[in-house]
């Protein structure tokens, strides 16, 4: 049964099976959240598929490499009919809209560098879904995203960094709070990639060999910067590109069309370009002065940043780490490893990061994510948005109290 909905006010209800709990699968039509569908089907789960409808799929319809489009919906729906299990399209385009492709324009015309698929998590599939799922009558919402969730001996679970850690998604969710995660189940946490395809032959799945989606999935050409011109054309407004020193080197065509830490398409041309002995990187975006500041790679180099919106999934609450702060590894982006750093909790769900050894090209709108130790198996404690960026050049203005020999390690 397939039905297209609004999640809001009419969702489906049926009473569950004789069976055992049910499990409420987001199913995107890629093999790994259909492997998770045919896996707690096999485990003896009363399964419901739920597929979200996000956007216009029109333009991505037949477009590789972008996910959520019409054809995904497609397979979604031939999966759950081989499965056997009943299959909803949710539509949560109006949400969707509002919650991500807004605030995804909004944070480039403010000189930020947003991450969509955090957000999507935390307002969408984590919270308009998560409530859909209990509508549903399920015990479990499960999804294919590559992270371990397992019981933290304290009548919760906790998140931990996949096995295969080319695949690991835990810097897109850190956001997942704890009362969310006593539902959600991530079964693949376990499992490489390739494993998953050779399930996936193993149920006889058709988008077994299916790529990956790879696009940010409302932007169908590619480019990122239509998406941010239709929504804010001031983040399109003409400008100086300045060099750190107080040069100006040229003109840019908006600011969105820059990111942190950007060394190609600065448009300065070789001329201007070569009068530096270093190759120039943009390392700042003033979006009220409409300026890209740029500099050599070392002005890249950050000491610390200022988080907003912190999430803490570790052992006890944030506000009770010492006020010295705690060791912990930092990600400060997906393709970045963790990397030593002191977290020193703030006020009003904030907190500063001063990182043992510099970081390069971190930017405003990323998120900061925190773990336990370096290894792979890691437990993800928390993290937040970076708010601002303090160049280990500059004087030290956020860094919190010095370290005291008493220095505590975040709880394992």
């Amino acid at each position: 049964m397939t039905i297209c909905s609004s999640a809001a006010d009419e969702t489906p209800t049926f009473p569950a099976s004789r069976g055992g709990m049910r499990a409420v699968v987001a199913m995107s039509g890629g093999v790994d959240s259909s492997v998770v569908a045919a896996l707690l089907k096999e485990q003896g789960y009363d399964v419901v598929g739920v597929t979200l409808q996000l956007y216009d799929h029109g333009e991505a319809a037949h477009r590789k490499g972008a996910c959520c489009a019409g054809q995904d919906i497609q397979d979604a729906r031939a999966v759950a009919a081989r499965l056997g299990i009943p299959h909803f399209v949710l539509d949560y385009e109006s949400r969707f809209q509002e919650k991500v492709i807004e605030e995804f324009a909004a944070s480039y015309a403010s000189g930020e560098t947003p991450v969509p698929c955090i957000a999507c998590n935390q307002f969408i599939k984590f919270a308009d879904l998560f409530e859909t799922a209990k509508d549903l009558g399920a015990d479990i919402l499960a999804t294919g995203h590559y992270i371990s969730s397992r019981d933290d001996g304290e009548g919760g679970r906790a998140l931990y960094r996949a096995k295969d850690a080319s695949r690991d998604q835990s810097y897109f969710l850190f956001a997942t709070t704890r009362e969310q995660l006593k539902m959600l189940r991530f079964p693949l946490g376990d499992f490489t990639k390739t494993e998953v395809r050779e399930m996936a032959r193993r149920f006889s799945l058709e988008v077994a060999d299916k790529p990956d989606s790879q696009d940010i999935c409302f932007v169908p050409s590619g480019r990122y910067t239509d998406v941010v011109q239709r929504l804010a054309p001031q983040s399109m407004a003409p400008g100086d590109i300045v060099h750190v020193d107080g040069r100006v080197l040229g003109r840019h065509a908006g600011v969105a069309h820059y990111t942190i830490g950007q060394r190609r398409g600065l448009g300065l041309g070789a001329a201007v370009a070569g009068r530096d002995a270093q190759p120039l990187f943009v390392v700042r975006i003033d979006a009220a002065k409409a300026q890209v500041i740029v500099g050599p790679r070392e002005a890249l180099e950050t000491r610390a940043v200022v988080l907003r919106d912190v999430n803490w999934i570790g052992p006890g609450a944030l506000s009770r780490l010492p006020p010295q702060g705690i060791d912990i590894m930092a990600r400060v982006r997906s393709t970045r490893p963790p990397v030593p750093a002191r977290l020193v909790p703030r006020e009003d769900a904030e907190a500063a990061v001063v990182f043992a050894t510099g970081e390069f090209g971190v930017s405003p709108g990323q998120a900061c994510v925190f773990y336990d130790h370096a290894d792979d198996a890691a437990r993800v404690l928390g993290g937040g948005f970076i708010a601002a960026a303090e160049a280990k050049q500059s004087p030290p203005v956020m860094a919190p109290t010095p370290r005291a020999a008493t220095a505590q390690r975040a709880p394992r």
